[in-house]
């Protein structure tokens, strides 16, 4: 029996109304009951009072800042139209923490990319696609190669977001919005380790150069990143 699928197939049954054979052999069924494990159409927006703890956290006094961060750095809403959490699925990650033991298919590159916003005919984004057929080689691997929610956090960062398995936080991320921002406060705190960065954030677009560069590496200029923060603050 492999383990780490029995594993998954039993927090599935745990989580969801499925009722998967816990046998360690992951196909269709353990598939289908992964993605619709997630599916939450009914999630509460981060509210006022969860926005202010997050910046207090981050030691600011007001919103400002945060407010000025999710408008520039997230993708929109954190959520595909199907009700299930926005993800990037990585190939490449994947392909390096399997070591290749997968070969070279649709969700196993040593390459990056294969990036598509296609849904399939019931409306299941094509990284829910690959990520559910990785999920059942190596739940592990696979849900430390996502990128997860309205800023994109990368699974393999479970630990740094305060999570035991990736697992739960994708979990959290498809229950409410706040887990989102708890993930990007998180994510300043102590993967980029920017909270000086994140506090300077001004009208000043030489104030947010340092924010910028942090969160999305050397080449922000190109995307003007600094100028967006500082109109974001505006």
């Amino acid at each position: 029996m492999n383990k780490d699928i029995a594993f998954l197939q039993q927090w599935i049954n745990d989580h969801s109304n499925a009722n998967l054979a816990v046998d360690g052999v992951a196909g269709t069924l353990t598939r289908s009951a992964f993605i619709l494990c997630f599916v939450n159409k009914s999630v509460p927006a981060v509210t006022e009072n969860e926005l202010l703890k997050i910046a207090r956290d981050l030691g600011d006094t007001d919103t400002r800042r945060i407010k000025a961060v999710s408008k520039v750095e997230s993708g929109g809403s954190g959520w595909f139209d199907s009700g299930l959490p926005k993800i990037l699925y990585e190939r490449h990650l994947f392909y390096r923490y399997t070591q290749g033991m997968f070969g070279t298919t649709e969700y196993s590159n040593k390459q990056p990319g294969g990036y598509s916003l296609d849904a399939n005919k019931n409306g299941v984004n094509d990284s829910w696609e690959k990520l559910a057929m990785a999920v059942c080689k190596d739940p592990m691997a696979a849900l430390q190669s996502i990128s997860i929610g309205k800023f994109q956090v990368l699974g393999k960062y479970y630990r740094e977001c305060g999570y035991s398995h990736p697992i739960d936080m994708l979990w959290e991320a498809s229950r409410s919005e706040m887990a989102h921002y708890a993930m990007l406060r998180d994510y300043i705190l102590k993967v980029a380790n920017c909270r000086s960065a994140f506090l300077k954030l001004s009208t000043n677009p030489d104030d947010c150069r340092a924010l910028a560069k942090a969160y999305n590496g050397p080449g922000y200029e190109k995307f003007d990143y600094h100028n967006k923060l500082a109109r974001a603050m505006r």
